[in-house]
């Protein structure tokens, strides 16, 4: 019964939004986008989801970074450990908790930044000024992006040189919790040549003890066109230097509850991670008559160490390194009998990982062990868009990938402090073939209503954490004596929904169901590295958004999203240390909270004044590690305001941004003991902060 009633509530809604129109500006977003293509292409006629992020859009927002950005938007979640500049965030779309980072394509410039581990992206390497737009694709992109484009696809495009002529800027900020940020960009150029630099600082003690972050980032890109050709090389690097708070323990049978007395304490005080990216990208783009051409190259390298003093005395030195080329095509057939385009291309990754594990950073120089993994992923796709009749688009591509990984972990046993009964795993190696489909209806009802249906078949692989880690019983040492290959996760998903446009408002409203075979999920309970493949689960919900300029100078947005995640069956065989036949079958799948709703206003004072606000709810969920749904304690629901007052001139702005603005206490992580019934550990977000800021700008 209440699922009707959100139906037809939302129905009402979206009805009765199409009743608003006013004669005021447009609030389409450009309709040209990337990411549903690979090419520029407008979207409004294709049968996808997408939603594009403007500059000015995240200019107004009160949001400090991306995923706190996404969060806003109807259907996306972000999860964060600190709240220190997105630094450990994790963005989930339809449901898939814990592991949503593997679920969820990330792209820089159309580039891929999910890594073959599982160190998520930097998401504060990242700074939204940098930013020309970001275009959500919800639902799966594998045809087009292959691997971990399961759930939906985020491309953040940057700023290109030459596009507002020779110019440069200054930001400087302050904030609580001792922060200080500065930005420094500049560009020259014209039509066909152009230059862009910039640079980013940020330093933050955090909210909690020993969470300090200092971040730097450094760009320099370039573009040259001559005729037909385009041609762009762009540089990225970026630093971290990260300190590791911990979970505060709630332990209820002895009275513990640091979430009450410590919450901004910590018991790891000599936890840190360290992490430096450099990337280089070539793009050489030719346009002839109908025929479009991309060839893409690019090569980044991540180099991460880490220490955890407290969970064992834990050190670990990690590189990888990637290599892609990415070339395609696209055929316009719009003078063909029956119109449309085809877009063909060739995907090629190469990964080079090395992971050195030593007892502290000392020892590292002899590692107790040494895991080398080389992967290749190699995919040929095809989608082709027709327009038959009026109105009517319909869509269809297919992919098929080629994964090979061989890997092998050296143990040294004369290293300083190997731990008993500790072993190395023998080389071993995987190949995999796996498909992706789509098809999919878009039909235009008249000139504002428009609806869409789509089916699509989605995969991932395992990544090398996921096949190989230290022992959940004991982390740190006791190593599994052979690497753990689990099957490719694969998934269905069914869509529909029904868009709404007008000159002052516009609506989305869609459902999906997906159902998901073999997926990839850690299971805290068994022997093992702690990864398994799971029977059966299903995410199923409602996405539904707003917008509406009921006068020139307020801007409204509402957004609502409903995510049902279930286990349809299944069961932990559990270990000697904890609970046995553990059983899934018909649970929530834990850190997938049913409601998130969002609702954002934006007023402009005067000529140069605004105000914008925008307030989240996010229901319970539960904790990690609790897929049987039996802790009795939930990750509490909570509802917080983040508003910003700007004063922009042509040369000059100040900002305030205040996060947290009613001095909420809560959090959105939190993970069940395996050990111990009842105990868990959350890991609180900051209260009230606030971050000034004063941009120059120069011609």
């Amino acid at each position: 019964m209440k699922k009707r009633q959100i139906y037809v509530l939302l129905t009402g809604l979206l009805v009765s939004a199409g009743a608003h129109a006013q004669q005021t500006p447009d609030l389409v977003a450009d309709e040209v986008v990337v990411t549903a293509s690979r090419f520029e292409e407008s979207y409004i006629d294709k049968p996808v989801s997408v939603t594009v992020i403007s500059s000015e859009e995240i200019r107004r927002s009160p949001a400090r970074t991306v995923p706190e950005l996404l969060s806003y938007q109807a259907g996306i979640g972000s999860r964060d450990l600190f709240g220190n500049n997105g630094s450990q965030a994790t963005i989930d779309m339809r449901g898939f908790g814990v592991t949503a980072g593997q679920n969820v394509l990330v792209l820089i410039d159309g580039r891929r930044q999910n890594d073959i581990d599982l160190s998520g992206v930097q998401w504060s390497a990242i700074p939204l000024d940098f930013i020309e737009r970001i275009e959500i694709v919800r639902g799966s992109g594998s045809v087009l992006y292959g691997d971990g484009a399961v759930s939906g696809v985020v491309n953040i495009i940057t700023r290109k040189p030459g596009k507002d002529g020779n110019r440069a800027s200054v930001t400087v900020g302050g904030g609580t919790f001792d922060t200080y940020t500065a930005r420094v960009d500049g560009e020259l150029g014209q039509d066909t040549t152009g230059l862009r630099v910039g640079a980013s600082y940020f330093d933050s003690q955090g909210y909690r003890e020993n969470n300090r972050n200092i971040q730097s980032t450094a760009f320099a890109d370039g573009k040259w066109s001559r005729g037909n050709d385009d041609f762009s090389l762009r540089f990225a690097g970026a630093n971290q230097n990260l300190r590791l708070p911990g979970g505060r323990l709630v332990q209820p049978a002895l009275g513990v509850n640091q979430l009450e007395t410590d919450r901004r304490g910590t018991a790891t005080p000599d936890d840190y991670a360290l992490r430096d990216d450099v990337s280089l990208q070539f793009d050489w783009t030719r346009k002839d008559g109908s025929l479009s051409e991309i060839v893409g190259l690019s090569y980044r390298r991540k180099e991460q160490k880490s220490y955890f003093a407290a969970n064992g005395s834990n050190y670990r030195d990690a590189d990888l390194d990637v290599f892609s080329a990415t070339p395609r095509l696209r055929f316009d057939q719009s003078d063909a009998a029956v119109p449309g385009t085809l877009v063909v291309g060739l995907d090629w990754y190469v990964w080079d990982y090395h992971l050195a594990v030593g007892s502290s950073p000392a020892s590292i120089v002899q590692p107790i062990h040494q895991v080398d993994a080389t992967q290749q992923n190699r995919a040929i796709y095809a989608l082709e868009t027709i327009q038959v009749g009026t109105g009517t688009t319909i869509t269809g591509g297919a992919r098929v990938e080629w994964f090979h990984i061989d890997a092998t972990d050296t143990f040294d046993p004369t290293a300083p402090n190997p731990a008993f009964l500790n072993a190395g795993s023998p080389q071993g190696e995987q190949s995999e073939r796996q498909h992706a489909l789509e098809l999919g209806l878009r039909q235009a009802l008249n000139e504002r209503w428009s609806s869409y249906g789509r089916g699509t078949r989605a995969y991932r692989f395992a990544t090398v954490d996921e096949i190989y880690e230290s022992s959940v019983f004991f982390p740190g040492f006791v190593q599994l004596q052979e690497f753990q290959f689990l099957q490719p996760q694969t998934s269905e998903t069914y869509e529909l929904g029904i868009d709404w446009h007008a000159p002052s408002a516009n609506a989305r409203l869609a459902v999906f169901q997906m159902d998901v075979k073999n997926e990839i999920h850690l299971d805290p309970f068994t022997a093992g590295t702690g990864n398994t493949n799971l029977p059966p689960s299903r995410r199923r919900g409602i996405e539904f958004e707003v917008g509406a300029r009921p006068v020139e100078r307020i801007d409204l947005h509402l957004t609502y999203t409903y995510t049902e995640a279930k286990f349809q069956e299944g069961a932990f065989p559990g270990g000697p240390f904890t609970p046995t036949n553990i059983s899934f079958a018909g649970k929530s799948v834990p850190l997938v909270p049913r409601h998130r709703a969002n609702f954002a206003a934006g007023f402009r004072l005067s000529e140069h004044a605004r105000f914008d606000a925008v307030t989240s709810y996010v229901s319970d969920q539960f904790m990690d590690n609790d897929e049987e749904n039996s802790l009795g304690t939930k990750i509490p629901g909570y509802t917080v305001t983040d508003v910003r007052l700007a004063y922009e001139t042509a040369r000059m702005s100040v900002g305030l941004l205040v996060s947290n603005l009613f001095d909420r206490d809560y959090y959105n992580y939190a993970v069940k003991s395996q050990f111990t019934p009842g105990n868990y550990s959350a890991y609180p977000l900051p209260g009230r902060n606030a971050l000034l800021e004063l941009k120059v700008k120069f011609d």
